[in-house]
């Protein structure tokens, strides 16, 4: 007899939202993913909904506005799915999470409103929530900025950050200080660089050297570099050292941030008793079909193993593997795609010529990945009718149909209200 009350497959932002949200309501939740989710990718953020369709110069300043306006002209877009009240339960949970993992996120200084945060590249980047070691870069402050760098490091250009601000008005200016500062490692990358400021030792030295270049009343930007193991700490110490408002600032992947997050909330999973198994890609299903008006049953999920498939059984399962970019959907060169588990129908264009249109940069996004799952509103995959092919499948995240979260910035808040929405329509039974 199986005890496995849910499986998720995945373990991107979605599935780890969902993961948790059952395992709090007392659920036996396990998740099994082929790899580890797109965190690593992000810049650690929670984006909300930062462009709204065809205004790409403009970012959307109170995104709760525009998620209205948006349910009301595409009522099937899944942040329309989910609704206010239950987009506003999730993002009250996962606030109250950041708490209880000690990696705090916090929004704008007014409720409801985006925070706009230098990028990489120095453009303004709306978002929702940030970790709390980026809010000082908030570029509604009139602090002008000192944007720090290190020699000969690569994945982060300070003097290009610091020029494109100030192209867009804001006070900002680039040094560098030595790259040893960091570590000692020859060939390093972000990881290796954060884990060095882990040590105190580094730090007291860093400090002291951005102590002679900034100047009375500016707040200092480092690359989001500031620690691995207590972020929190290395953020308030280096503060106290340079005497002046401290923050980071994403590089370019692999994220330290979206790492921290991961990290944590695995580790989060793993004192709810929840195992998170890597390397266990899930390539298909046994179910029963729909017949004679019944709905169809999922009796297990197949993952891959260097013999026969191993079968993945529970109650409940929730699919959360991404999309296109996520490894969810395959295609070939006829122009098929298709969702490589359950073969679930999807709303992507079947034919190659039709997946793009002419403009790389096209305001209205590309066809490719706008399609995915249909899905209800209690998040479970559909048929053309409308009925759910699975009684006990759901789907969340990047995969479901009717939405484009790059395009319009809104992949982690969408991932953490789809994850949750879904989570607590099967603990709700």
């Amino acid at each position: 007899m199986n005890d496995l009350d849910l499986l998720v497959i995945g373990a991107g932002l979605s599935g780890l939202t969902a993961a948790h949200t059952a395992a709090k309501a007392g659920l036996k939740v396990q998740v099994i993913t082929k790899g580890l989710g797109a965190l690593h990718w992000s810049a650690g953020t929670i984006d909300l909904f930062g462009y709204s369709a065809g205004e790409h110069d403009l970012p959307v300043r109170r995104p709760l506005e525009a998620i209205d306006t948006l349910a009301a002209a595409e009522p099937e877009h899944p942040l329309a799915l989910v609704g206010r009240d239950r987009l506003a339960a999730a993002l009250d949970g996962f606030l109250a999470l950041s708490q209880e993992i000690g990696l705090p996120y916090l929004g704008a200084a007014t409720a409801g409103d985006n925070l706009f945060l230098p990028s990489p590249a120095g453009a303004v980047r709306p978002t929702y929530l940030a970790p709390q070691a980026q809010l000082a870069g908030d570029l509604s402050r009139p602090e002008p900025m000192l944007i720090v760098g290190f020699e000969r490091m690569r994945d982060f250009y300070p003097e290009l950050i610091a020029e494109n601000l100030r192209k867009q008005g804001f006070q900002a200016r680039a040094a560098f200080v030595p790259f040893e500062l960091l570590t000692d490692r020859r060939d390093s990358n972000n990881v290796h660089q954060a884990e060095g400021l882990d040590d105190p030792g580094r730090r007291i030295q860093l400090a002291a050297a951005v102590k002679k270049l900034a100047k009375p009343g500016e707040r200092v930007g480092f690359p989001a570099l500031l620690g691995m193991a207590d972020p929190m700490a290395a953020l308030k110490d280096m503060e106290a050292q340079v005497g002046l408002p401290v923050f980071e600032i994403p590089t370019l992947p692999p994220s330290v941030p979206g790492m921290r997050l991961f990290k944590a909330l695995r580790n989060s999973l793993y004192r709810l008793g929840v195992r998170v198994d890597p390397n266990m890609e899930a390539i298909g299903a046994n179910a029963l079909r729909a017949q004679n008006g019944t709905t169809g049953q999922v009796q297990w999920v197949e993952s891959k193993t260097s013999a026969r498939p191993l079968k993945n059984k529970a109650k409940a399962f929730l699919l959360a593997t991404g999309g296109i970019m996520g490894g969810g959907f395959n295609s070939d060169h006829l122009g098929r795609v298709w969702e490589v588990v359950f073969d679930l129908p999807l709303t992507v264009p079947q034919r190659r010529s039709e997946w793009f249109r002419p403009g790389f940069l096209d305001a209205q996004g590309h066809p490719v990945f706008d399609g995915g799952v249909r899905v209800n509103r209690s998040f479970q995959p559909i048929d053309a009718t409308g009925k759910p092919l699975y009684a006990n499948l759901w789907a969340a995240g990047d995969l479901l149909a009717n939405d484009n979260p790059i395009l319009q910035r809104s992949m982690e808040g969408s991932a953490i209200a789809t994850g949750f929405a879904a989570a607590r329509a099967i603990v709700e039974g």
